[in-house]
Order: structure tokens, then C-alpha cells, then sequence
């Protein structure tokens, strides 16, 4: 699957699931002397735009990092600053969001998290569930590391409950992931122009397309997509296989 190197991406191309590690908000903000809780702020911003210009480019499944188990760490202000942008992005953007047809479900532990945090996340999903024209996958409290982990312990509890029979294999271990039931993931993309992976979608990455891009969070939208896509759509995409010339497979 390749595209003419600097054409316009073919929604008909791919990739159908995108991923993204929103990476910069920091650093904006503090290239503008502002407050790191601005940076924030402006994220969402970006968010907001990603979602809406995702269809334009044939993209069916968004998946974001939104707040990481490592996130805790964090200042304690920081944190609580994440969490307030939680309440009011759904607060402002549940509605359209419904009646868009996109469907939001949300990844990683709900153990430990502030209990309106909890009931938002639950509104959300109850709310959108029966939309299925797109699907927005925020991976909040998520950990790559943690999500296999507890996959691996839900096999081994349907084992002692006599649920599950035989040794783990992928396909068990992938249905006790997050990330079950949703599409294989294509692309993920990092702003900001670090290139690591950060813990995100570690079993889901293993042939997915990566793309590293120099752009601070805050500052994108369609066009930084569009060129995510556009390198996606030049990979040639084998997954583990040799590509054969047509005229060598003729004959």
C-alpha cells in the first residue's frame, strides 16, 4: 500500500484506526510564558479539531492518550487541573458528540480514579453507545504495561473459576485487553517530535505504522493529520511477509 510520494491522502487508503500520543502541551505553554494548565487547556482544543477532521481522511477509530498510570505522579495541582479538563470536555462536547454519531469508550483502570471522574466516563459510554459511525477511544488511566497485565490476571481468574480451560494464548490474551472488540490499530502518532512509544497500546502496536511528528499538541488539526495519514498511506505495509512481483507470482 503506498501513495504518490506528496499527493493528497485517498481516504480509500487507510488507515482506518489512528492512535495518538498527545505530546507538547507543556512545552507550548511555556514557549508562550503561559501556565502549564493553559497548554492543557489548548489540548483540548486540538482534540476537539482531530475528532471532526478524523472522517475527512477515511478514519473510523480515534484513539487518544488522554491520562497515563504514570500521570499520577505528577504535581498534585496538574493532576487536578487534568481531571477539571475531563469534567469540562464532556460537559461541553458530550451533546455533539451524540448526536455525530461517534461512540466514546474509554480505556484502562477505573479503580483508583475520583468517583465523579467514574461517573463521567460512565455517562459517556452509556450515552454514545448505540452511535457507530465513528469511535473515539480515550485511554485514560491507561498503561500499556498494565492493560497486559491485567489481561494475563483475568485469564488466570476464568481459570479458577473453571470460565477457561487450556494454556493463554494471543487470541485469549487480547480479548482480556482494553482494546478488545475494536479494530486492529494502523498508525500511532506522536507530537512534539519525541519517538518513544511512552507505554501506550504496547500489544496493539505490533504492526501498526509509526509516525513521529514535530508538532506541539495544542497546534494541531486537519493539516498535521493530513500529513500523518499521507506518510502512512507511502509505508509499504508487509506484516512480516516478502512482497512478490506481480510478474515473479504469475509465473
Amino acid at each position: 500500500m503506498t501513495a504518490p510520494t506528496g499527493g493528497a491522502p485517498t481516504p480509500e487508503a487507510g488507515p482506518r484506526h489512528v492512535a495518538l500520543i498527545m505530546d507538547g502541551n507543556g512545552r507550548w505553554a511555556q514557549a508562550r510564558g503561559l501556565p502549564r494548565a493553559m497548554g492543557h487547556r489548548e489540548g483540548v482544543q486540538a482534540l476537539k479539531r482531530t475528532v471532526q477532521a478524523a472522517p475527512d481522511f477515511g478514519i473510523e477509530c480515534l484513539t487518544v492518550f488522554g491520562f497515563s498510570t504514570e500521570n499520577w505522579r505528577r504535581p498534585a495541582e496538574e493532576v487536578s487541573d487534568l481531571m477539571g479538563l475531563v469534567r469540562s470536555y464532556v460537559a461541553s462536547d458530550l451533546t455533539r458528540l451524540e448526536k455525530n454519531g461517534v461512540r466514546v469508550r474509554v480505556l484502562g483502570r477505573r479503580t483508583g480514579l475520583p468517583a465523579d471522574i467514574a461517573a463521567i466516563i460512565e455517562r459517556a459510554e452509556r450515552t454514545t453507545a448505540h452511535n457507530s459511525r465513528f469511535l473515539l477511544q480515550v485511554a485514560f488511566n491507561y498503561g500499556g504495561r498494565a492493560d497486559i497485565v491485567d489481561a494475563a490476571q483475568a485469564y488466570v481468574d476464568q481459570l479458577l473459576a473453571g470460565q477457561a480451560t487450556g494454556p493463554l494464548d494471543e487470541a485469549a490474551l487480547g480479548l482480556g485487553l482494553s482494546t478488545a472488540g475494536g479494530p486492529p490499530v494502523d498508525l500511532i502518532v506522536r507530537t512534539s517530535g519525541e519517538q518513544r512509544l511512552s507505554n501506550f497500546l504496547l500489544w496493539e502496536a505490533a504492526y501498526a505504522e509509526l509516525v513521529y511528528q514535530n508538532v506541539l499538541w495544542p497546534d494541531y488539526g486537519h493539516e498535521a493529520l493530513g500529513d500523518a495519514v499521507r506518510q502512512y498511506q507511502q509505508r509499504d505495509r508487509r506484516f512480516g511477509a516478502i512482497a512478490v512481483e506481480p510478474a515473479l507470482a504469475a509465473g
